[in-house]
């Protein structure tokens, strides 16, 4: 297939710049193989029923933007330069792969100073950006970035305003235990504790896993011919638990919904080999028409972008002429896009 099977055109208006308040009140689409049908999220249990398990991500973002500064060498000597740095993602050394602005200038073995006790020094430099080895991990590495880091905004929205406070909680789910993200899995930004409620009093259950998303989920597709996509890399985890609960409910006939795209390609991931496993490791499945599912029923997901593999993910679910028409009533009908807009429910 090629990428112009996956472009649309979207009103500028159409991209929500802030969430639903409370959450659960935003729009939110129900579509199967044959009826489109509009609803409000904390509606959902409309559509679930006793039995179905929801599977959700319960990755943490961490506040990766960095505002630190750098000594460089001019005609004046040595002077303060200004520098600022987005967290990629973290690799088995504990190295962090960084984008920084600006940075042509900067050199392997610079020192790059956020705080007094929190600096990075810079051991290597590609076209991917620099790679970090900050002088605290774990525990004092994440309290630094508490201190001095601020939300890594989409850069859809991040181009329209700036990140605030506001956003240290509205870009993280109720459900973000472990640190690890540097960006929302946004479908589960719809829930809140008493829509959570009303699926416990259904019958619908739920399991937790673990996927780390990195930038690479909004880098653009660059090949027309989609099969020659490199897809990005994340870690993840399936633990036995989330595994058992899952197999469970797939033989006692409940369906199995992902909450979001990252549950999903995590799950798949998990059951590559026909039936869903425990699992660890870096997953770059990459999921597009022709796909063969062996675990998810259904997705709670969002709006995205044109072009994106997150399209030609819902469009290996739903068919690719299905989320055309989808997504032509979802313009139509004014659904706000993206990761603070409002959500679908998708059941093939």
């Amino acid at each position: 297939m090629h990428l112009s099977d996956f472009d649309f055109e979207l009103p500028n208006n159409l991209i929500a710049l802030r969430p639903a308040v409370p959450r659960s009140s935003s729009r939110m689409l129900v579509a199967t193989s044959s009826t489109i049908q509009d609803s409000q999220f904390v509606d959902l249990t409309k559509f679930l029923r006793k039995g179905d398990r929801l599977v959700i991500n319960d990755t943490k973002v961490i506040l990766a933007r960095l505002k630190g500064q750098r000594i460089r060498q001019s005609d004046n000597g040595k002077t303060l330069a200004n520098i600022g740095v987005n967290l990629l993602s973290i690799d088995e050394n504990g190295y962090w792969l960084a984008l920084a602005k600006p940075s042509r200038r900067v050199n392997i073995g610079e020192v790059i100073w956020f705080g007094d006790e929190f600096q990075a020094t810079v051991i290597d430099k590609s076209s991917k950006g620099l790679l970090l080895n900050f002088n605290c991990l774990g525990f004092d590495f994440n309290m630094q970035l508490q201190s001095l880091g601020a939300m890594p905004l989409p850069p859809y929205i991040a181009a329209q305003r700036p990140a605030d406070t506001q956003d240290n909680e509205d870009y993280q789910t109720i459900f973000a235990q472990k640190l690890g993200s540097v960006a929302a899995p946004t479908a589960s930004l719809h829930f809140d504790d008493m829509l959570m409620a009303k699926l416990s009093e259904l019958g619908v259950t739920q399991s937790r896993v673990t996927l780390h998303v990195g930038a690479g989920t909004f880098l653009p597709v660059k090949v027309d011919n989609i099969s020659d996509h490199q897809m990005h890399s994340e870690w993840g985890e399936v633990n036995e638990l989330a595994a058992t609960e899952i197999a469970q409910t797939k033989i006692d006939g409940g369906r199995v919904i992902p909450v979001g795209t990252t549950a999903l390609r995590l799950i798949e991931t998990a059951a590559r080999k026909g039936s869903i496993k425990p699992w660890s490791g870096n997953t770059d499945i990459f999921i597009r028409p022709g796909f063969n599912f062996n675990v998810a029923d259904g997705l709670i997901t969002n709006f995205h972008l044109p072009k994106s593999t997150l399209l030609m993910l819902t469009s290996a679910l739903m068919g690719t002429d299905k989320i055309k028409k989808i997504y032509s009533h979802a313009i139509k009908n004014k659904y706000r896009f993206f990761s603070y807009g409002d959500g679908s429910l998708l059941l093939p």
